[in-house]
């Protein structure tokens, strides 16, 4: 069994880190055209939608070396369920979503994300 001490062990995680990062700008467009598809009046299919795309990062990112991409997507992600479930928020959330995805889009690595005071 590798260890994390084995070099082969290290890259292929390295590998994984590559291939996660290779995948983020298409992970990015599925939130992005989720956003754009559930408008300024989501319905619950639409809300669902944007929902999954960040889930998928906020339970991936952080296992490949992205931890403030994956913190962010969990943020966002659970406001989302708010939303799922009631709760009201949708305008002052699309924006929220439009900075992470510009954030992303230029270091997904980045340490430090802008304030979402």
């Amino acid at each position: 069994m590798a260890t994390p001490v084995d070099p082969a062990y290290r890259a292929q995680l390295a590998a994984l880190g590559e291939r996660y990062a290779a995948s983020i700008p298409e992970r990015m467009n599925a939130i992005a055209q989720a956003l754009a598809a559930a408008g300024t009046d989501p319905d619950r299919e639409a809300l669902e939608g944007v929902h999954h795309g960040l889930h998928v990062v906020a339970g991936s990112a952080g296992s490949f070396g992205f931890p403030v991409l994956g913190t962010e997507a969990r943020r966002l992600e659970q406001i989302v369920r708010g939303l799922l479930g009631g709760q009201s928020g949708w305008a002052e959330l699309v924006p929220q979503i439009e900075t992470y995805l510009a954030w992303a889009a230029v270091d997904p690595k980045s340490t430090t994300y802008p304030s979402h005071d």
